[in-house]
């Protein structure tokens, strides 16, 4: 910015908007100047000041109810301005390190074409393997699962076979609870039986997936027989059913 741009409009604008935007993720300051900074951005309107707001749910203010009922602020504001905010959700969620908040948003205000694009363009910067911190797998994960799109399921396939048990337990969750024994069934079942994959709560959740689903373990019977966890078993026709004493855990 030259030195007659910061005595123009658009110049004060952009000082104003850079100030307002240091206020509303202040951790330290009161709750009503973060309020005042965050409406002064909602009359705004700019693509950089809708990402100013979209900070804000990345900042967890230390009095609990006052943090939620800011967020919830947020997120009913940019909820009305509708679609047009995509692009500033999109570039939110590439640098977000917690992305539950903005996702929720995306649902609102993207039909599901929208959504899915935006969403495939998150998982290509987060594919299948080592990651410092999966919390975003595990939330994109997470979230479309709720979906119910017949083109969910492709997308969460690979990440079965990831480095981080809680990824892959939000994978294969996911594809439970999509419900599509088609393109679901066989990859969840080589997974039950893989002898790389040592956690006993996917193996579990898998097995009351299939419980609860009706799908039969026909071609891998012998060996998920061998990794069947001991609150289970399969009937004749090749069901997998709880047994009748066995109480429903998660361990």
């Amino acid at each position: 910015m030259g030195v007659f741009d910061l005595f123009s409009k658009e110049g004060r604008g952009q000082r104003a908007r850079s100030k307002n935007i240091a206020r509303a993720v202040a951790k330290y300051s009161q709750s009503p100047d973060r309020m005042k900074a965050l409406e002064s951005l909602r009359d705004d309107g700019s693509p950089e000041a809708i990402y100013g707001m979209l900070r804000r749910f990345g900042m967890m203010y230390d009095k609990t109810i006052e943090d939620e009922q800011e967020k919830d602020w947020v997120f009913e504001t940019l909820v009305e301005k509708g679609a047009s905010i995509i692009p500033s959700i999109q570039k939110y969620l590439f640098s977000a390190d917690s992305i539950s908040w903005p996702l929720r948003l995306l649902d609102k205000v993207a039909n599901k074409e929208q959504e899915l694009e935006v969403i495939k363009s998150i998982l290509e910067r987060h594919e299948p393997g080592y990651e410092r911190d999966p919390t975003k797998k595990i939330q994109l994960l997470n979230h479309m699962a709720a979906l119910k799109d017949a083109r969910v399921p492709a997308l969460v396939l690979p990440y079965l076979a990831d480095m981080d048990e809680g990824v892959r337990y939000a994978a294969a969750d996911s594809l439970i609870r999509c419900g599509s024994e088609e393109t679901a069934r066989e990859p969840l079942l080589v997974q039950f039986v893989s002898s790389t994959e040592d956690s006993r709560r996917i193996r579990i959740l898998i097995a009351d997936g299939f419980a609860e689903l009706g799908w039969l373990v026909k071609g891998h019977r012998g060996e998920v027989e061998k990794h069947l966890p001991e609150q289970f078993q399969i009937d004749r026709e090749g069901h997998i059913k709880r047994k009748p004493d066995a109480q429903k855990k998660d361990s």
